[in-house]
């Protein structure tokens, strides 16, 4: 108690922001700490701020505790990746009338139009009440269509943009894996993966079998991703939201930074490592930096959204939500991929499982409700659908007795 506090705060566009600035600011000052209101700002641009202000004046010094760095940082980077590349084609963003779309416009006129054209879609900030209204993530994958008002020439429109699957079309790890041996440190630096149980099982098969990728699975959740990572010299994880980064470890910085080209094709990978960790935001997942990001990668692989949704096709999968009596009743093991009790419903699933080609099936429960989520993928769509349902009904079994 007898430090004090140094806190760093912002909000977004909602209309709930003032009031909660003005509960936070009144329990601060009511403490005698010390803050900051950087007032409105996404949350990953928060998070580095924070890795900026405790980093200064160290060895691992992140970048300038400021708006205006973070923009600088990233695109810095990005014209470094870019450096040679072909000009993109437009990139239409919908930013779901929050404040993703004042932040990425600054962001883009940073980097500059003459290498990437974003056009922002959905940016209406000064009507809180259109917030994700008809827009936004969860419309495009639960309605599997464009957000509404988005004026996208039809030539534009690709299977991508309605992907529900996003960044764990994997780019990140095959590219950091690409040019770890490009730089000739495939030796010093290991390039792994972390996945969840809902991790596509068509994913993990193209990561192993064709780049040799490790895989490791962990529990659902940002924060057991995010550490299991940590155990890699370049960790990437992305959940089936599409939540994630990629973190590169001290030792790994210190040994890109230390390397020594043998070659113009080495010296190249090594530019691009260096400039891929400034561009990524290792402090938390930032879609901002995720689109900037993919766009490098695609560019240096000299992909389309066609060639990258192609890379392999994702299993049929549906995912049921099923009300239980007590969700306590449920315990998993494995990475919440195995159900350990109740007794004797594991071995009910793995009978299933045995009944479909490329079946792969798993029940978890929730952690908010008294509810388990069922997740099953199957050959083709009408095979995962029954298999999700007849899993499900083995839940009966299980909560009447």
């Amino acid at each position: 108690m007898g430090v004090k506090a140094n806190v760093i705060f912002a909000k977004d566009t909602r209309s709930s922001g003032p009031s909660f600035v003005a509960a936070l600011q009144a329990g601060l000052t009511a403490m005698s700490s010390e803050y900051k209101d950087y007032d409105i700002l996404t949350t990953s641009h928060l998070h580095y701020l924070v890795r900026c202000i405790n980093t200064a004046g160290t060895p691992a010094e992140y970048g300038a505790p400021t708006e205006p760095g973070y923009y600088k940082k990233l695109g810095k980077a990005f014209r470094t990746l870019m450096d040679g590349k072909t000009r993109l084609s437009p990139v239409f963003v919908d930013c779901a009338n929050g404040v993703g779309a004042p932040k990425l416009r600054e962001l883009s006129r940073v980097v500059g139009k003459d290498i990437l054209d974003v056009q922002i879609v959905n940016s209406d900030i000064e009507n809180p009440s259109k917030l994700n209204s008809q827009c936004g993530a969860d419309f495009v994958k639960t309605n599997q269509k464009l957000p509404l008002r988005t004026a996208v020439p039809p030539s534009m429109v690709t299977p991508i943009e309605l992907s529900t699957t996003t960044l764990t079309k994997t780019p990140p790890s095959t590219s950091s894996t690409d040019l770890v041996k490009s730089a000739g440190l495939e030796e010093e630096i290991k390039v792994g993966v972390v996945q969840t149980a809902y991790a596509n099982g068509a994913s993990t098969v193209y990561l192993q079998k064709v780049f040799g990728v490790p895989v490791t699975f962990t529990h659902t959740g940002v924060k057991h991703l995010h550490h299991t990572a940590q155990r890699y010299d370049v960790g990437v994880y992305f959940e089936a939201n599409g939540h994630g980064t990629v973190l590169f470890s001290p030792a790994t910085l210190s040994i890109i930074e230390a390397a020594k080209p043998q070659s113009p094709a080495q010296h190249t990978a090594l530019q691009s490592l260096r400039a891929l960790s400034e561009l990524i935001n290792q402090t938390v997942g930032d879609a901002l930096s995720d689109l900037l990001m993919v766009e490098a990668i695609l560019a240096h692989k000299g992909w389309g959204p066609m060639e990258w949704d192609d890379a392999y096709t994702d299993l049929p999968n549906r995912l049921v939500r099923v009300v239980v009596k007590d969700r306590h009743a449920f315990s998993t093991t494995d990475a919440e991929r195995r159900l350990v009790s109740p007794a004797g419903i594991q071995d009910r699933i793995n009978a299933l499982v045995a009944k479909y080609k490329g079946g792969r099936a798993f029940v978890r429960a929730s952690g908010t409700e008294d509810a388990v989520r069922v997740y099953a993928e199957a050959g083709t769509r009408s095979e995962a659908d029954e298999f999700a349902c007849k899993v499900a009904g083995l839940k009966t079994v299980l909560i009447i007795t």
